[in-house]
């Protein structure tokens, strides 16, 4: 079945590839399926946006579906090399290595583009419905989700699975891989119910080839469980995260230091959910297992310290109670020993100590005790200072305001929610609200002000905007080692409306003698673009 290129490569040399698979897609019957298509991701285009918390988790694929290191696709006969004139099979192979340098050294441009040169290359000397095709495909794709093109990732992902249902089967281990970056980019791009149904699938496989529950899945587990929490189902979450704690317990058993970046992961989200309490007890319990292995002023202790103390900023929202009678209220004593075990232990660098007395500063912004925290600031200013080669975090950290609390703004107004199903946000409606604000020399809003909302009969959207901005918490902007005022930030944002609320909110504005504007909305468009 002849690929389509234009889905392949999203327009990269799409005649080249005609040519080059054409002769060995000559006795196809059946034109290739077209990939899911599902709505734009439902963005928020806003300053301060932390970029989605899943890229880490999408490797670039192999035959053991874990790293870049295709062992298949690069395995070419030394005599094979000839260095005046070399061969498709050669080039395939150098661009091949080129592609996992560039990856390994975060060059993504570059590594997009020399990405589509192995499909091409693939398809010429392996065939366009060969494995190696589907692994080059599959290498595209991480790329463009590392890249956020989450649609052209979609397309490739799904056309790598396609080739390899037809050469191979339904349940082959190699699916995993490929199904595993296409449920990540599905999740990225606002469509969790898709993505809970092809990760769902990549757990089966696993199961069918490894056995039940085995340490393999982890990974597709965590993204399962984080497609879940944005679906709102957060019990089924948790349940997947037990989950996951069991096999870790397992498999490290016997080695609790094994454990502890899954149970970074898990009381990451243990926050996330609001289970608060919950997250305490892991980070306590991350921090204990540090101290008997490596020492109680060892570095790694820092990261788990800071976020222990971060955690006292939250309420837990779970409606669980806390089983930890004797902990501290407020978390100043972690933020004070990680900055102490920065400031005194023979490896650390400045910026180890820069961060941690960033953190503890903030701690003191939050608790309202201003002239702790501007001296905290302060201090961290003059460290950041002491050399050129220091500004970059300086400018980065205390140059701008960066935001200490904050909830995602709602992406639905009225009746409109993530519906399941390959189309079901396709007569979605596209809305927006700018705003501008400024940010006090306390890290708080002010002057906060809607500039425009289109439609404008969502009230209850700019409302609930107004409510989350004014609730924010910032780090000001330092001058001279001192916060200033930031005025005029500007932002829009991006949320989805259905036809007929906005109808229903026009109607019932007509009723009670209220003007709405009728106006059409030119900026309006369906999601799906179509």
């Amino acid at each position: 079945m002849l690929l389509k290129p234009k889905r392949i490569l999203q327009g990269a040399l799409p005649l080249l590839l005609v040519a080059a698979a054409g002769a060995a897609a000559q006795d196809a019957a059946e034109p290739a399926n077209d990939p899911l298509d599902p709505a734009p991701a439902p963005d928020e285009v806003e300053t301060g946006d932390e970029p989605g918390l899943l890229d880490q988790v999408v490797p670039v694929a192999d035959d053991e579906g874990d790293h870049a290191e295709n062992a298949d696709l690069a395995t070419v006969p030394e005599a094979a090399f000839d260095p005046e004139v070399p061969t498709d099979e050669d080039r395939l192979v150098r661009e091949f290595e080129r592609y996992k340098e560039l990856m390994t050294n975060d060059i993504l441009d570059e590594a997009d583009n020399v990405a589509k040169r192995v499909v091409e290359l693939a398809i010429r000397t392996k065939g366009p419905r060969s494995r190696d095709t589907a692994k080059a495909l599959t290498n595209l794709a991480i790329v463009q989700h590392k890249n956020r093109e989450y649609v052209a990732a979609q397309q490739n992902f799904q056309q790598a699975v396609d080739i390899l249902e037809d050469s191979e089967d339904r349940l082959a281990a190699a699916l995993i891989n490929p199904l595993k970056g296409l449920g990540a980019s599905q999740l990225e791009a606002g469509r969790p119910d898709l993505a809970n149904r092809t990760l769902g699938r990549a757990v089966h496989i696993s199961h069918v080839n490894e056995g039940p529950h085995n340490v393999q899945q982890i990974e597709l587990l965590e993204v399962l469980a984080e497609s879940n929490l944005r679906l709102g189902e957060v019990e089924t979450a948790k349940d997947i995260y037990d989950t996951i704690y069991s096999i870790n317990a397992r498999e490290y058993h016997g080695n609790e230091f094994g454990m502890v970046p899954s149970l970074m992961r898990r009381a990451a989200w243990q926050h996330r959910a609001g289970y608060v309490n919950d997250e305490r007890a892991t980070y306590r319990r991350i921090i204990r297992i540090i101290e008997t292995r490596v020492g109680k002023d060892d570095l790694s202790l820092i990261e788990p310290l800071q976020l222990l103390g971060k955690s006292y900023f939250f309420a837990d929202t779970s409606g669980t109670p806390s089983t930890v009678g004797t902990a501290p209220t407020t978390g100043e004593v972690y933020f004070k020993r990680a900055l102490r075990i920065a400031e005194e232990h023979p490896d650390a660098d400045w910026q180890l100590e820069a961060g941690a007395k960033l953190a503890l500063a903030d701690y003191y912004l939050f608790g309202g005790n201003l002239s702790r925290a501007r001296s905290a600031y302060r201090d961290s200013w003059e460290l950041m200072s002491a050399d050129e080669s220091r500004h970059g975090m300086r400018d980065e950290e205390l140059g701008q305001v960066v935001a200490l609390r904050h909830k995602p703004l709602p992406q639905y107004a009225g009746e409109a929610v993530p519906a399941l199903g390959p189309n079901a946000n396709r007569d979605l409606l596209r809305g927006s609200v700018s705003y501008r604000y400024s940010v006090t020399q306390r890290g708080r809003v002010s002057g906060l002000k809607i500039i425009e909302a289109q439609p404008p009969e969502f009230e209850s959207m700019q409302n609930a905007i107004q409510r989350e901005l004014r609730s924010r918490l910032y780090r000001p902007r330092f001058e001279d080692g001192e916060p200033v005022v930031t005025a005029d930030i500007a932002a829009t944002h991006i949320f989805y409306f259905r036809q007929v609320d906005l109808d229903a909110l026009r109607d019932a504005a007509g009723e009670t003698g209220e003007s709405g504007n009728m106006e059409d909305l030119s900026d309006t468009r369906p999601v799906s673009g179509r």
